[in-house]
């Protein structure tokens, strides 16, 4: 009762929670404007603590009700962190199957570069570009002394600021970015919360404890061998899976089938069947989608490791909800937080040990079928322009990085 009182009076204050923005010509002063964010940020905090799936209770209709929240939107900036894009873009999917057209393609399509700086500032700590630079003249040292060829897995070369990552903007602006159909709270990235979740595996039984599969299969780089599969994203797979079984031990199963012949429907095509894998196989803890990306020409994701060609790879993440759709009813995910938890990870432990070999983690606004397994991890390897050579280097780190985050390193 009081609580119905409380939010009608939220309600009364700020309008309504995720109401229409006022017309231009009836915006409100500025003191209004502040006070009506602040009740509306309450009221949004009440929904999520007292009724926090509320938001994925909307009806086809997708109307705006005082008790049925239709989406959390909060005009507060430290609550929502939104790209430069603004605006929501007029032609952004509604309806499930323009949604599924959006989701087929999770390519990010362009590249970031806010350097990352070690300590949390510029005076104290290094740049991602002299991090770069001087992994460069190592690897040309190795080169000049026949030393290269062989990987070596690197032990820490960087103390990540993790007080300063405290703040919600300094861990955006570092470690993700957000696309501009969707949106991140400060609920969801918080450095305590993403650190708090175990992304331990245990290795008892026999069964495999990781699935590796591809939702594109048909992905291909830059000296792919048409029909060959062993040079497309899934012969990096194979590779992948062999370094996890012979140098950390862990049993692992690569699922190999297309679902990509009409891309489009691939997410849908493949659900059914990797949940029939994970029925069949309950030991599987570890669930990864493993993509090449589709970046611009003119880009190049690539980096001189230890003294190897490596293609550089990025974390990907769906929200299950967009800009202008609010959260999306029949993309729930219940296991989002850990899905974020575990890409966070992951992300730190390459910051710490491989200094710009990660892109950002990408956060895009649909599901992606991550919501299978906690510990669901979505890797766009290297790019349309990368050669095999550099992708199947980067399965080495990859390979580290995975083993230090499911070891609990």
């Amino acid at each position: 009762m009081i609580l119905g009182f409380l939010l009608l009076a939220l309600q009364a204050v700020s309008g309504s929670c995720g109401a229409e923005e006022t017309q231009e010509s009836e915006k409100p002063s500025f003191k209004t404007t502040l006070f009506q964010g602040i009740a509306e940020d309450w009221c949004n905090s009440l929904y999520n603590g007292f009724v926090p799936l509320i938001s994925f209770a909307q009806g086809s209709e997708h109307q705006t009700h005082w008790v049925f929240q239709e989406q959390i939107d909060s005009l507060l900036p430290f609550y929502e962190f939104y790209t430069a894009d603004m605006d929501a873009d007029e032609g952004e999917p509604a309806s499930f199957r323009e949604i599924l057209l959006a989701e087929a393609e999770e390519g990010t399509y362009r590249e970031e570069e806010t350097p990352l700086y070690i300590n949390g500032s510029e005076e104290d700590g290094q740049s991602l570009e002299e991090l770069l630079r001087a992994e460069n003249e190592a690897a040309i040292q190795m080169r000049q002394s026949g030393e290269a060829g062989s990987f070596l897995p690197h032990t820490q070369q960087a103390q990540i600021d993790l007080a300063g990552l405290g703040s919600y903007q300094n861990l955006v602006q570092e470690f993700y970015t957000i696309d501009a159909n969707t949106m991140a709270g400060s609920d969801q990235l918080n450095v305590e919360r993403l650190l708090s979740e175990d992304m331990t595996v245990s290795r008892e039984g026999d069964g495999p404890q990781i699935l590796i599969y591809h939702t594109h299969s048909q992905e291909a780089f830059a000296d792919s061998v048409p029909g060959d599969q062993g040079t497309s994203i899934v012969g990096v797979g194979d590779r992948l899976a062999e370094i996890l079984r012979d140098r950390y031990g862990y049993n692992v199963l690569h699922h190999t089938a297309q679902y990509d012949t009409v891309r489009d429907d691939a997410y849908a095509e493949a659900l059914p069947e990797i949940e029939r894998l994970l029925e069949e196989n309950p030991s599987i803890q570890v669930v990864i989608d493993l993509h090449r990306d589709s970046v611009a020409a003119e880009t190049r994701l690539v980096m001189d490791l230890d003294g190897r060609p490596t293609a550089r790879f990025m974390f990907f993440n769906g929200l299950s909800r967009t800009r202008k759709t609010g959260n999306i009813a029949y993309l729930y995910n219940e296991n989002q937080n850990a899905n974020l938890a575990f890409s966070f990870q992951m992300q730190l432990k390459a910051a710490e040990y491989y200094p710009g070999l990660t892109r950002k983690i990408y956060l895009k606004g649909y599901r992606y079928n991550m919501h299978l397994r906690p510990k669901s991890l979505l890797i766009e390897l290297g790019a349309q322009n990368n050669t095999v050579e550099e992708a199947m280097n980067a399965c080495d780190p990859l390979a580290h990085i995975l083993d230090m985050v499911l070891s609990g390193q």
